[in-house]
Parts: C-alpha cells; sequence; structure tokens
C-alpha cells in the first residue's frame, strides 16, 4: 500500500500541539481545504514561545539535478486496504475488517456505488460532538472499540479513530514507502533513516525491517506512544529505533551542530502547527528553511530525500522547483507529481497529495 498521511493526509500534527497526535485528516482532505479550527487556536500571549531568527538563505551553487515530472505515484486496491468508491464529498474505504466513510473534498463527483453499498459502512465520520461517546464517529451495526489490528505489506499495526477523522494510516505513502524499502536494499551498507513528523511510524517501521538505522521525530506525545505500540505489535522491538518527542525543525538544526548526518531524509509537514512548546509551523514561510536543513544533515553519500504536502494552496511545481534549487551542485534527480489512490468502483483517481523527492 502510503498505505497512508488521512499524509495526510484528508488528514497525520507536526510540528503539533503536544498532548494529541496530529491531525492530519485536516490537511489532506483536498488541497483547498483549510486547516480546522482546532489546528489554528494560539495560546495566551503570555504562554507562546517567541519564534526563532529565520534561517539565513542563500541559493545554492551548481548544476541544478535531473528531473522527472510530472510522476502519478499510485496505490492500487489491496488485501490491506482499498478505496472502494467516492464522491459527493465523500470516500467510502475498506481498512482490514472495517467498512469506513469518511469526509473527502476532492471527491467533486457523483458515487458510482449504489447507497446500499454506503449504509453497509461499520463507521462513519459525522464531525459531531457526542458528549457520552466516542464523539464525532457513529457506528451504524455495532459500537467498535477505539483501536483494531491492521497489517501494512505483512507488518502489523493499530488503526484507530480519532476525533479528526484520520485512522492513523495513510495508504498512499506506500508508494513512497516501497522506493525507499529498495534504496535501503540496495545501498548494501548500513543506512541512517530520519523521519521528520513521523506520526504513528509506519514509514519508520518499514525503513527498520529493510535494515535501516531510524530516528523518529515527532512533536505529539500521544503519536510517539501509539508508534511504540505498533512497533511493538509489528514484532520489531529489536529494530534500531530512536523514537524523539520534538520539534521536528528544532531537532533538525541540533542535528546540523552536532554533525549526525542521514542517508535518507523523510518529511510531511501540515500546512500549520505548532510545536510542543508553542512553535509555530506555516509551510510557506518555513518550508525552505527546513528544506535546506534537511540537506545539511545528509550524509557524504546521501540516498534520497522525500517531501510530502498535503492540503496547500499550490502544485506540485513549487515544492519541485524549492527541491532543485536546495538540491544544486548534487546530482541525481528530483522527482515531483502527485500521490494517488485508485477507486476500486469507478476506477477514478483520487489525488490525496503533492510530493517532490531528490534522488541521489
Amino acid at each position: 500500500m502510503k498505505s497512508f498521511r488521512d499524509k495526510r493526509r484528508d488528514g497525520r500534527p507536526h510540528p503539533a500541539r503536544a498532548d494529541q497526535p496530529r491531525p492530519r485528516e485536516a490537511f489532506a482532505a483536498g488541497r483547498q481545504q483549510a486547516a480546522p479550527a482546532e489546528r489554528r487556536e494560539t495560546k495566551p500571549a503570555d504562554r507562546q514561545e517567541a519564534k526563532p531568527a529565520p534561517r539565513v538563505l542563500a541559493r545554492r551553487e551548481g548544476t541544478l539535478p535531473a528531473e522527472r515530472l510530472p510522476l502519478i505515484l499510485e496505490v492500487a486496491p489491496n488485501a490491506d486496504y482499498t478505496l472502494l468508491d467516492s464522491g459527493a464529498g465523500e470516500k467510502l474505504e475498506q481498512y482490514g475488517p472495517y467498512r469506513i466513510v469518511r469526509p473527502e473534498g476532492q471527491a467533486i463527483w457523483q458515487r458510482a456505488l449504489p447507497a446500499k453499498e454506503w449504509e453497509r459502512a461499520d463507521a462513519v465520520f459525522t464531525g459531531d460532538t457526542d458528549e457520552e461517546g466516542i464523539g464525532r464517529w457513529r457506528f451504524p451495526k455495532a459500537p467498535l472499540g477505539e483501536t483494531w489490528p491492521m497489517k501494512h505489506d505483512g507488518i502489523d499495526y493499530l488503526g484507530r479513530f480519532t476525533s479528526f477523522r484520520h485512522v492513523g494510516v495513510f495508504p498512499e505513502q506506500a508508494s513512497h514507502w516501497d522506493h525507499m524499502a529498495g534504496l535501503i536494499a540496495a545501498a548494501k551498507r548500513p543506512v541512517k533513516v530520519l523521519n521528520l513528523f513521523g506520526y504513528t511510524g509506519l514509514a519508520s517501521l518499514v525503513a527498520a525491517r529493510a535494515g535501516a538505522e531510524v530516528t523518529h521525530v515527532d512533536a505529539s506525545k500521544k503519536a510517539i506512544g501509539w508508534a511504540r505500540e505498533n512497533q511493538e505489535m509489528a514484532g520489531l522491538a529489536d529494530k534500531p529505533i530512536r523514537w524523539i518527542v520534538e520539534d521536528a525543525v528544532k531537532f533538525a538544526e541540533r542535528e546540523e551542530r552536532r554533525g549526525s548526518r542521514y542517508d535518507i531524509v523523510l518529511f510531511d509537514p501540515p500546512a500549520y502547527g505548532r510545536g510542543p512548546k508553542g512553535e509555530v509551523w506555516q509551510l510557506f514561510e518555513d518550508l525552505p528553511g527546513l528544506t535546506d536543513l534537511c540537506r545539511s544533515i545528509l550524509t557524504p553519500k546521501p540516498l534520497a530525500v522525500v517531501l510530502t504536502a498535503y492540503s496547500i494552496r499550490a502544485s506540485f511545481f513549487a515544492i519541485h522547483a524549492l527541491m532543485r534549487d536546495t538540491f544544486a551542485g548534487m546530482g541525481g534527480t528530483v522527482e515531483s507529481g502527485e500521490l494517488i489512490i485508485r477507486e476500486k468502483s469507478a476506477g477514478r483517481a483520487l489525488s490525496t497529495s503533492l510530493f517532490s523527492r531528490w534522488v541521489a
């Protein structure tokens, strides 16, 4: 499956509020959708931490990397996840044993399946607040627990009904995961992977299973706890994964000062978010500096840097140009485009996010 983001994806907080996992559904529902109100809340002035001076950037010298675009990375229906149907602003998905209905701002067409197929759903995200129950989810058949067992390519993990409509898995990310696992295997040497805004850890587990040493960073303690649960459930507790609760930018800056270096860097920032100490993240303001940081913490023989962007008012050409400029003089290729999920009912493609990746 990338296998997953809700990504992002229609919704995976980072930097995010430390008291809950990042509501990625809010940023993934469609690039034209604004972040929900709870993501835009501000702390009282006396509790806010002053934003550090922006990173000083200068255009990199050297030949721009080769380019490949547009590249459309597709996830087809499989035994672990299937987009059954979509339309009228919603999507009908099969996650393991459960059929789930969630909002989908990109699905501006009409449903292909009859109403009776949608009515067979086990869980429906309503957005309503239920003071006496889990809230925001309706269970037409029988009440379901907060979590349930899932798989991605043989890796066990927990799906979870969250209050911001995502379920902890972003199926469209599977394309990136498969590509990363192939790079790690082909390297035939020790590989270090940094996963910024790592959320519930599926990408980190895929990298660790492939043989990499992984550093996973997320601002949410709950998301890190969930990721640790997934590591145990997957039977990968013996794999070298560092779980770090930290603001992604601050961690990368510290790694730069320490001289810590990585062969692969993944970063999947939200359009807007807060770090654990109130740090404010604004994608268009802060992405150039973080992209530059990611280059600065690469090893002398790096493999790849992968950027995914959800729910932003831009085309992939914008982040493509940023990545080519940032990696000028390093050779390789910048590949950019969209991540899509292919629908089972009518074969339509649901676009979930933009991406750009530099590959050595």
